[in-house]
């Protein structure tokens, strides 16, 4: 009997999705737990596995939207080449060969004539979609001047999402500036023992996980959130770190930043974004955090304003370091400096706060020792 392939549950919360690419084509032989086909929801992408080996025929195509629990193609357990390449099998002994005792040399036997090509057994091709329903993420015909794509789940839920923290909060960024010498230096001072002694890199965005972690200690509005007609006010410090994913921006949440070290922190993010990037992350990944930091500076930006990531009152901008020249002790330095926006809602948080928490991020930036001494 034939093994289904059914779309796999993603959470209580979804309940559908799009099945966006096929790794594999209607026939091929798979092999168990082998990736098949990638899901894409309003919330998360992910991917589809073989539960066992054979050859597998497709029953939806790329682009079509599905449901969890829908079968969406067989695989045939008992096929020829299961689990291995057709044809890889060693040829069976000719007769004559096999009757041969050792050592003797066998009768030249005639050359068979050459085998009729055979007709290939006909296989189904899978269904095509309705006329009027166009598959997500596939280009529309066009003049060559434009491209079209159906929005993809997630796309659509990243813009209601960002759509409804810009009408429903009462949003407003306030900017910092930070020296980022001290974080340099200590970085170029003791990245090789670091990287001997954790496996991974020093980076930026562990002194900036904890300093944020520092800051809403200290300005505990920045850490509340608006449910209903409550200010409810968080006393953990799960820090969702922003990641650019080919299917869009996804939040990973670490969480207990007040508890981990700056290596544990650094390989956390590490394994977030590369589940992300890779689609192996959860939903409950996703879920959670209370605060976010966002760094625009990878891709070279200057200055922003972070749209606030809902139900969470702020968000921290990072930025580019750049050399610029600024007053130091009565007199122009060269520093590498990077600009900090912080969006805030400010139905909860006042701007004094929020000038707070930016000063708080900045002190513990320029002075590291901070974080070590919790001062």
């Amino acid at each position: 009997m034939p093994l289904e392939v059914k779309v796999p549950p993603m959470g209580e919360s979804i309940s559908s999705g799009v099945l966006a690419k096929w790794h594999v084509a209607d026939g091929d032989a798979v092999r168990k737990d082998q990736p098949l086909f990638e899901l894409e929801t309003d919330k998360i992408t992910s991917e589809g596995t073989a539960e066992g080996a054979g050859r597998i025929s497709l029953l939806v195509q790329a682009g079509a939207e599905v449901k969890i629990g829908q079968v969406v193609a067989t695989i045939e357990t008992g096929a020829p080449g299961e689990g291995e390449d057709a044809g890889t099998a060693a040829p069976a002994p000719s007769p004559a060969q096999a009757s041969s005792p050792s050592g003797a040399e066998p009768a030249p036997q005639p050359s068979p004539p050459p085998p009729k090509p055979s007709a290939p057994a006909p296989r189904p091709a899978p269904p095509a979609p309705p006329a009027d329903a166009r598959p997500a993420g596939t280009a529309a015909a066009s003049d060559g001047r434009q491209t079209r794509r159906k929005l993809s789940p997630l796309r659509q839920r990243i813009a209601e999402r960002l759509v409804a923290s810009q009408h429903e909060a009462a949003m407003l960024t306030t900017f910092n500036e930070v020296d980022m010498s001290a974080v340099m230096a200590l970085r170029a001072r003791y990245q090789d023992d670091f990287v001997k002694r954790y496996g991974i890199k020093l980076g930026f965005m562990s002194f900036f996980a904890k300093a944020a972690v520092r800051a809403l200690k200290e300005v505990p509005a920045v850490n509340a959130q608006i449910d209903g007609d409550t200010i409810v006010e968080n006393h953990f410090y799960d820090l969702g770190i922003a990641v650019s994913t080919e299917k869009g921006l996804m939040v990973p949440v670490i969480r207990g930043c007040d508890q981990l070290g700056m290596a544990d922190i650094e390989k956390r993010i590490a394994e977030a974004a590369k589940g992300a990037r890779e689609g192996r992350i959860t939903l409950a990944e996703l879920e959670g955090g209370v605060f976010t930091i966002t760094n625009g500076g990878i891709f070279g930006s200057m200055l922003s304003t972070p749209i606030i990531n809902p139900p969470q009152s702020a968000i921290l901008g990072l930025h580019a370091i750049n050399d610029r020249p600024v007053a130091l002790n009565g007199q122009v330095v060269i520093r590498p400096m990077m600009y900090l926006a912080l969006s805030y809602d400010h139905r909860v948080v006042d701007g004094r706060e929020a000038v707070t928490f930016l000063v708080k991020v900045k002190q513990a930036i320029e002075d590291p020792t901070r974080l070590l001494l919790s001062v």
